[in-house]
């Protein structure tokens, strides 16, 4: 159990941390830094100075209360140890006299000449400083009674030395208690209020690049995230993403063209070659050619679909996807039957509308259609249905696609059967062609035989 929680704390320690909270506190301990560095400098300054005079006599008054003990003749004495021995190495010239209420006296040291006058005065004394100056010599003592070990005692002492900096060190927890704590904590407060404003203020033009990069995609291209407001720390990173950008388009772009121009250069042979081939006698050979040009032609056909849907501009038109189904159940119902397969056109009405290019949706109904030819086992039946609203089907009854390939097969050349006819572009294309027209391809559950697209319009 505490070996799981140091984990989660190590965790939660070491993880990435948010920028804004990182300069917060980081801020906040150098403040306090700085801010007690400043104090003890400008004490020390000071009382080197003289400004501020070395409070030896508070000190002195306060060891000399620690050590007063009285022996056993009732007389006064003083505990001998560190504390006294200090205080006579912080102040050479060290005098006091200390006096109890019974009128036994200790003393130690000459009373200055400015003050010779004052310890025959000290029953008529409760607490006082005293402060005399002659010529250009300046002598101060003071008068406090002190309860102590042995009893009410009154302390005179005048203790007078060179800065030490002790002195600073005995200070130090009151000047952190009643000084640096308070200031320090008003300090972070600030910060802790300030920086996370200053900081979404100044990353306010990175957020507005992030929106735009999120809709970055591949059908998106050209654009550009905005150098505008953003901090010059960061600004190389944007600058780096757009060049990528650029690269990345004019790469896209020469692939495509590419392609294009592959299938135009295509285009005219695969026409003579097939052209030459019905000119030979009939023969089982002649068929076998006829077929791969006819499946050579279509490939050209798609790249170039592929091209025409990048480059659409026209506004889509009203049509009727119950005709243009139906159209292309006639072309292709002498494949199918050639090939071994029964062909049902099922509509739910006589008429659906839908939104788009005519054109490029027979080409999708086409294409699943012929996959289905190429698919579907050379048996059975090919069922086209148009049902409400807006959506149409194309089933066979063969072996179906796996579930392990159902995320792939609308990938551009991917082919189910490695070896098989195709060249991988017709699901691809369909893909293209429904999201054009803003629209899904969705393939139909594995609990039914054979394999069902479904091709779902937005509602006219």
């Amino acid at each position: 159990m505490r070996l799981a929680r140091l984990l989660f704390y190590t965790q939660r320690f070491f993880r990435p941390r948010s920028l804004k909270w990182q300069l917060v506190w980081r801020l906040v301990v150098l403040q306090v830094v700085l801010l007690t560095l400043m104090i003890v400098i400008l004490l020390a300054g000071l009382t080197i100075a003289g400004v501020i005079p070395d409070n030896y006599e508070g000190r002195a008054i306060d060891v000399l209360r620690k050590t007063v003990r009285k022996d056993d003749a009732g007389k006064l004495t003083l505990k001998e140890g560190p504390l006294l021995a200090g205080l006579r190495a912080e102040v050479p010239n060290l005098w006091f006299i200390v006096r109890d209420t019974e009128g036994n006296k200790i003393s130690e040291g000459e009373v200055p000449r400015l003050l010779i006058d004052i310890p025959s005065s000290l029953d008529y004394i409760n607490d006082a400083t005293f402060v005399k100056q002659f010529g250009g010599t300046q002598t101060s003592a003071t008068v406090q009674w002190a309860d102590t070990a042995a009893g009410r005692v009154q302390i005179f002492t005048g203790a007078q030395g060179e800065f030490h900096y002790m002195a600073l060190v005995s200070i130090t927890p009151e000047l952190f208690t009643d000084i640096i704590l308070p200031v320090g904590g008003v300090m972070g407060l600030a910060t802790l209020i300030v920086i996370p404003l200053v900081v979404r203020n100044a990353f306010k033009g990175m957020r507005r690049a992030a929106t735009l990069a999120e809709k970055i995609d591949v059908e998106e291209r050209g654009v550009r995230l905005p150098i505008e407001a953003i901090p010059t720390e960061i600004a190389p990173l944007v600058k780096a993403v757009n060049g990528a950008l650029d690269r990345l388009d004019k790469g896209y772009e020469r692939h495509k063209r590419f392609l294009i121009d592959a299938a135009h250069e295509l285009r005219t042979p695969v026409a003579i070659l097939n052209t030459r081939i019905t000119s030979l006698p009939a023969t089982p050979e002649r068929a076998r050619l006829l077929q791969d040009t006819a499946r050579l032609s279509t490939l050209t056909d798609q790249l170039l679909d592929i091209q025409r849907l990048g480059r659409q501009t026209q506004q889509f038109t009203r049509f009727d996807l119950v005709a243009v189904a139906r159209g292309v159940v006639v072309d292709l119902a002498p494949m199918a039957f050639a090939a071994g397969y029964e062909m049902s056109f099922e509509p739910a009405r006589g008429e659906l509308f839908a939104n788009g290019d005519r054109t490029a949706v027979e080409r999708a109904i086409t294409n699943l259609v012929q996959n289905a030819i190429e698919h579907g086992g050379n048996a059975g039946r090919i069922t086209i249905g148009v049902n409400s609203p807006a959506t149409i089907e194309v089933s066979d009854e063969g072996d179906g696609v796996p579930a392990a390939e159902r995320e792939k097969i609308f990938e551009p050349f991917y082919r189910l059967r490695p070896r098989g006819h195709g060249a991988g572009l017709g699901l691809n294309l369909v893909h293209e062609i429904m999201q054009i027209h803003g629209g899904r391809i969705e393939l139909a559950g594995s609990d039914r035989k054979g394999a069902c697209f479904r091709l779902v319009f937005a509602q006219a």
